[in-house]
């Protein structure tokens, strides 16, 4: 048989083509139209590039830069360019892929030796623009991993010959733009051509590499400024080198070396010494402060680090007392909707602002409150039975998604409050140029505690993960810089031991299901992890929130 039956997801249509045809020579048949250039494509629910070849029947659904994979590829194949004029302007400097923020990323030029200016910048963006328009092919080719590797040492890429040897397997896939070689973990688009839309500018001490905006393709995303927010991301590059694991490799070395329960203590023992230093700044405003507000995004740690911080705040002698956002919604019909018509429960609207207000303003005048108590079965709220009043030392804790919002407090003082910001920064990259998403941390430990709490399967978080994240955006990331201070819930060991956790989860999403891209690709970046027992973590740990076996209560 010469011909195989390729079914088009975007146009409903399905052809029969000769063995060998191309993604690139099928998307021009098909003659598909999408509102941005076209990047790749899903064949049979996982990602190929447009060479890709076909020898079997498949199903096809070409993606432009408004789907996450495609946004990926985008990505990817900007920071090869980016690295690549980075060497051409500076043959002595190493670019260092730091991290994302303000809807860019985050680059530093290590041994530049001084400040970066904006001629710098202006050189490597020129540069970056001439290779873009000299519309280069990146290049996948398969080879035998040691020569990978070498090739790798050779462009000065050892951390990433060191992941293809601690791999173990026999052939490695390498991409090349010209006679630079490079990997990035993913797939890349084409050519360099496809990477018109881009911006390079100064930030802070290094560069931002800014994207296109997914609403308006042909202009790149807003940024802004971010002092606490960057000032937490250089606490944890601190952190990394106080352990010596700045990378995926490095970290893979230690657990080889029996080393992994060292990382571990130390690594829960920064935490430990972070929550005190912030119970320290509370108790010096304790004249003041009678709430303390935390929040952050979905599976940040803050029910861990809330009580954890209790218990700091009682070795400083004071008396804190938990109380829930969840209970002070409105009543079902009172919530408002999204514009799919659907209950949103995480906009500031679903809580009953002046009902909160109200019974703090007498708590802080000593009186005696009935807290109340929602029972989200019936969509409504009832007195709990359970009565509080503030003593002499009494501080509130209050963990919800609104706590940086000015919107959920209006009637109390800001000097009567305390903001925290918690998030899961990821500590470590893969590579120097290769950082870790911190959104992939708090998927991945969502995944686990669904799994393990709520029945959910993978696949059910995978799907259900958009909309949270569209919910962080709109009603959490907003406010962040409004806290007085930030934590970094992340640990630089914890993906090593949420692996045996999370793999079995992610091999259960079948290729017919829609989220089977998003499982293959955490799989694939799980690959690079070697496994770490998670025997040594202490029942205390924000880990134990996600893994079970925890000694709090929740």
């Amino acid at each position: 048989m010469n011909t195989i039956d390729i079914y088009c997801v975007n146009t409903g249509e399905k052809r029969v083509y000769p063995l060998g045809i191309t993604l690139e020579e099928i998307k021009d048949d098909f003659k598909v139209k999408l509102d941005n250039p076209i990047l790749g494509a899903l064949v049979n629910n996982k990602v190929k590039e447009l060479s890709f070849v076909f020898v079997k029947n498949k199903k096809v659904e070409f993606i432009d830069y408004t789907h996450p994979d495609g946004l990926r590829l985008y990505v990817r194949s900007l920071f090869f360019i980016l690295v690549a004029a980075v060497k051409e302007v500076f043959p002595e400097v190493k670019l260092k892929m730091m991290h994302g923020i303000s809807r860019g990323y985050y680059c530093e030029l290590a041994g530049l030796d001084r400040v970066i200016t904006d001629s710098d910048v202006f050189a490597i963006k020129s540069e970056m623009q001439q290779l873009v328009d000299r519309n280069i092919p990146f290049e996948k080719v398969g080879l035998p991993t040691e020569e990978a590797a070498e090739i790798c040492r050779k462009q000065n890429l050892r951390y990433k010959a060191k992941l293809f040897e601690q791999q173990g397997a026999l052939f490695t896939y390498i991409y090349f733009m010209g006679d630079q070689a490079n990997y990035f973990f993913g797939h890349q688009v084409p050519s360099t051509g496809y990477l018109k839309v881009f911006d390079l500018v100064l930030y802070y001490d290094g560069l931002l590499l800014r994207i296109p905006n997914p609403v308006k393709f042909s202009e790149v995303q807003p940024y802004s400024t971010h002092d606490k927010l960057f000032e937490i991301f250089q606490e944890h590059k601190d952190w990394a080198e106080i352990l010596n694991v700045p990378n995926v490799a490095n970290l893979n070395e230690n657990s080889m070396n029996g080393l992994s329960g060292d990382i571990i203590k130390i690594s829960e023992a920064l935490h430990e010494k972070k929550i005190a230093e912030i119970a320290n700044l509370i108790f010096e405003k304790r004249d003041r402060v009678k709430i303390v507000l935390i929040a952050g995004p979905s599976a940040s740690g803050k029910t861990t680090f809330s009580k954890r911080l209790m218990v700091q705040l009682a070795v400083n002698g004071l008396k804190p007392t938990m109380i829930s956002l969840d209970d002070y919604f409105v009543d079902r019909e009172l919530t408002p909707k999204d514009e799919k018509g659907e209950y949103d429960f995480e906009a500031i609207e679903a809580i009953d602002i002046e009902y909160f207000n109200n019974q703090l303003i007498q708590l802080f005048a000593g009186e005696l409150v009935e807290l109340p108590k929602f029972n989200f079965t019936i969509g409504q709220k009832f007195p709990s039975g359970k009565r509080l009043q503030l003593q002499e030392g009494s501080i509130l804790i209050v963990e919800g998604i609104h706590g940086m919002n000015p919107g959920l407090i209006p009637h109390i003082s800001p000097e009567n409050t305390f903001k925290i910001f918690l998030s899961a920064l990821t500590q470590i990259s893969i590579d120097d140029q290769n950082h870790i998403s911190t959104t992939d941390n708090r998927l991945i430990r969502r995944m686990i505690r669904d799994s393990k709490y709520r029945n959910y399967t993978a696949q059910d978080t995978i799907r259900r993960w958009p909309s949270v994240r569209a919910g962080e955006d709109k009603n959490i990331f907003p406010y962040q810089e409004n806290a007085d201070i930030m934590f970094n819930s992340a640990l630089i060991y914890e993906l090593a031991v949420l692996k045996k956790y999370a793999e079995p989860l992610l091999k259960a999403v079948t290729e017919s299901q829609p989220e089977f891209s998003e499982s293959n690709r955490l799989l694939k970046f799980f690959s690079y992890f070697k496994a770490i027992d998670d025997q040594e973590i202490p029942p205390t740990s924000l880990i134990r929130e996600f893994l079970g076996g925890s000694s709090f209560t929740y």
